[in-house]
């Protein structure tokens, strides 16, 4: 699989149709987050010898917020790098089939954020994880902040799940599946589109089903668009977690059958959101939002539509799912960050 079949859908998908925009001043961004990456331990040596190093962040920041601040869009690329690296660990031991070792990680993480500071020799991920959350919560609400520190949690048990299911071979089922993954995937990603438009939205808005609906939708479209970009390399280390090892499994499906299917429910997922998108309306009558709120919610609204389209692009200019380097060439990834 590769992602050409991902990319044929923004002929024929009305939501995919306009390709995504790029921040005027994206060409500081590269050098910014690659020296704050090597700065922090996440990325050694030669950055095209790692997954992390070739996934290019900057570049997936500078188009799902083509307009904001550019200091706010260089701290959303760290949070993306940092969340890659940390996604690179649980792909490998020992977290990959441990969940008493992910929730151990996890536990020192959140200790880390709660506390205030790393401890004394801290790993490169603890370390920067209590920078960034020192950079971004200072003007945040507590409601936010118990909000992203839920996330963070939701994701630790969606880690640890799939960990498990690694070590005992299971294959998630159909149903099973996209709840699973949208924890696994980064949720507290989402959340930080709040802090980069310098918005907050209101608790009771994030509660409805309409806008549970849309930020689901568009969570999974990402994660799944990732799971055929992914594929084969995962495939290749025996893992199952992704759409279409789980549709195939499901229903018999081949490679491009399966494909294809998880392209169809794409397709499908995202008309959920536009649906839900274009009924949000009503809602914030109802809800009987401030001016501001109400404006806060389309700035919001419009980064999750246009997200989508953003990180399919990412993904055909990003070389994060290319091969490892050959044989005997350095390669020093992010599992650096656990020694």
């Amino acid at each position: 699989m590769d992602i050409s079949l991902l990319l044929s859908m923004t002929d024929r998908v009305t939501a995919l149709g306009t390709p995504s925009a790029m921040h005027p001043e994206s060409w500081q961004l590269c050098a910014q987050v690659e020296t704050w990456a090597r700065g922090r331990g996440l990325v050694l040596g030669d950055p095209d010898t790692s997954p992390l190093g070739r996934a290019r962040c900057e570049r997936l920041a500078a188009r799902v917020f083509p307009d904001a601040d550019l200091a706010a869009v260089d701290l959303f690329a760290r949070w993306l790098t940092w969340t890659l690296a940390l996604d690179d660990a649980m792909d490998h031991p020992p977290l990959a089939d441990s969940g008493s070792a992910v929730h151990a990680l996890y536990d020192d993480l959140l200790r880390a954020m709660r506390r205030g500071h790393a401890r004394p020799g801290a790993r490169p991920l603890e370390a920067a994880l209590v920078e960034l959350w020192h950079a971004t919560s200072r003007n945040m609400s507590r409601d936010w902040r118990r909000r992203f520190m839920l996330h963070l949690e939701a994701h630790r048990d969606g880690c640890a799940e799939e960990a498990v299911n690694r070590r005992i071979r299971h294959v998630p089922a159909e149903a099973e599946y996209p709840p699973l993954r949208r924890r696994a995937c980064g949720p507290f990603l989402y959340d930080l589109v709040e802090p980069v438009l310098a918005v907050e939205l209101p608790a009771r808005l994030l509660r409805t089903p309409r806008w549970k609906t849309l930020a689901d939708s568009v969570a999974d479209v990402v994660a799944w668009s990732n799971d055929l970009a992914s594929h084969d390399l995962e495939s290749a280390r025996g893992d199952v977690h992704d759409l279409p090892s789980v549709l195939g499994r499901a229903h018999g499906l081949d490679a491009a059958q399966a494909a294809q299917a998880v392209a169809d429910r794409i397709a499908d997922r995202l008309d959920q959101a536009w649906t839900a998108a274009r009924r949000l309306p009503d809602m914030l009558d109802r809800l009987e939002l401030t001016v501001a709120q109400r404006a806060a919610a389309a700035q919001v609204v419009k980064v999750l539509l246009d997200t989508p389209r953003a990180h399919m692009d990412w993904l055909a200019e990003s070389g994060r799912y290319v091969s490892d380097s050959p044989p005997g060439t350095l390669r020093l990834d992010a599992l650096a960050s656990l020694r």
